[in-house]
C-alpha cells in the first residue's frame, strides 16, 4: 500500500503540500495540486480517512436533516448542498425527520453521534427553545427555511409571505377576483406565511377572503386533487386557484382536467416552487420561483466558512421569490 511519503517524493513536494492537497483546507497553486493528484492516482493512495480525522479533529462531514428524501424539492436541496460539499472534499451524511418532533430529534442525536462537523437543518417540527439549547451543546449548525431571531446569522431563510403575495397579486392584475387557494399544513410556518401574503394581495384589491375559497392541504399532490374538488363544489364560480407548492398544483390540475375544465380558459391555476417538473405540465406551471438549491449551496458555503475557515464572501441569508410567468394563467 502507498504512503503519503512516496507521494510527496513522486510529486516532487513537501509533506505539508502533500497534506495541504488531501484534507483542502489550504490554498495550494493548481499545478502543484494537480501533480500531487497525479501521483496519488498513479500510486493508488487513498487517504485515511480515520487517521485524517484523528490528526485534525474533523470528520469532514456534515450531517443533513430534511423533511422527506422524496420528490423534486428536496431532491434538489440536497443534490445541491452534495455537490458543493463534494467540491470542497467533505463528504455528506443525510437523515429525514418527516415533519415529526421525535423523529427530527433523533436524527439530530443521530448525525452528532457520527461526530459530524456541522449540521444543516431543515426541521419543523423541533420547537425554537430545542434549537437554542442545541445552539449551546457545541456542534454548529445552519437552518434553511426558518427564521429564529437570536440566531438570525444562520438562518438561510425564503420570504414567503412575499411569495404568497406575488402569486395572488399575479392573478389580480390578470383580472381575477374569485381566487381559490390550496395552503398546506397551517401549522407550518412557511404554510402560514405563504397564506398571510394571499389575503394581503387579496385586501389591496378590496377583496374580502372567505373561509369557503380556502383548503388546508398537506403539500402532497393528494392535497391538491382533494382540494380543487372542494373549492369548485363550495364555489363553482371561481376563476382561479393559488396552490402553496407545485406538487398540489399538479394533482389541481389533473383534477381540474378531469372534471372537464379547459385550462386555463375556465380555471387559472398558479403554484409554488418553481420544481423541475413544473415546466413540463400542460399547461406549463406559472409559479414562484423558491431558489432551495441555492440557499442549500449558501448554507453550504456558510460551513465552509465558519467551520473550515475558507475564505468565502457574501453568504446571503434572505433569499426573494419572483414570479416564473409560463402558460396556467389566463387573462380575462
Amino acid at each position: 500500500m502507498a504512503t503519503i511519503y512516496e507521494v510527496s517524493k513522486l510529486a516532487g513536494v513537501s509533506l505539508a503540500t502533500v497534506s495541504r492537497v488531501i484534507n483542502n483546507n489550504t490554498p495550494v497553486r493548481e499545478a502543484t495540486r494537480v501533480k500531487v493528484l497525479e501521483a496519488m492516482d498513479k500510486l493508488g493512495y487513498h487517504p485515511n480517512s480515520i487517521a485524517q480525522s484523528l490528526a485534525s479533529s474533523r470528520s469532514n462531514s456534515i450531517g443533513i436533516v430534511v423533511s422527506e428524501l422524496n420528490g423534486p424539492f428536496f431532491g434538489t436541496l440536497l443534490s445541491d448542498i452534495e455537490a458543493a460539499f463534494r467540491r470542497a472534499g467533505k463528504h455528506v451524511i443525510i437523515a429525514a425527520g418527516h415533519s415529526d418532533e421525535r423523529l427530527e430529534k433523533e436524527s439530530i442525536a443521530f448525525l452528532k453521534s457520527r461526530n459530524c462537523d456541522a449540521l444543516i437543518l431543515h426541521v419543523e417540527a423541533v420547537s425554537d427553545d430545542y434549537l437554542r439549547q442545541l445552539n449551546e451543546g457545541g456542534t454548529p449548525f445552519v437552518i434553511l427555511n426558518r427564521f429564529v431571531e437570536s440566531m438570525s446569522d444562520r438562518c438561510v431563510t425564503l420570504n414567503n409571505q412575499h411569495g404568497g403575495y406575488l402569486a395572488t397579486q399575479h392573478l389580480l392584475r390578470n383580472g381575477h377576483r374569485k381566487i381559490g387557494y390550496i395552503s398546506g399544513p397551517m401549522w407550518k410556518n412557511d404554510a402560514e406565511q405563504r397564506y398571510l401574503g394571499h389575503l394581503r394581495a387579496l385586501a389591496e384589491y378590496g377583496i374580502e377572503s372567505k373561509s369557503s375559497l380556502f383548503y388546508e392541504g398537506d403539500f402532497h399532490e393528494l392535497g391538491g386533487v382533494k382540494g380543487v374538488a372542494a373549492l369548485l363544489h363550495a364555489d363553482a364560480d371561481i376563476t382561479a386557484i393559488v396552490c402553496a407548492n407545485d406538487e398540489m398544483a399538479a394533482g389541481a390540475v389533473t383534477t381540474a382536467r378531469e372534471q372537464g375544465l379547459r385550462l386555463p380558459e375556465d380555471l387559472s391555476i398558479v403554484g409554488f416552487d418553481n420544481v423541475n417538473f413544473s415546466h413540463y405540465m400542460y399547461p406549463k406551471l406559472t409559479t414562484i420561483d423558491y431558489p432551495i438549491g441555492g440557499m442549500g449551496v449558501m448554507a453550504a458555503r456558510w460551513v465552509l466558512k465558519h467551520i473550515y475557515q475558507q475564505k468565502l464572501d457574501n453568504i446571503q441569508t434572505v433569499f426573494e421569490p419572483r414570479v416564473i410567468e409560463r402558460d396556467s394563467v389566463h387573462s380575462i
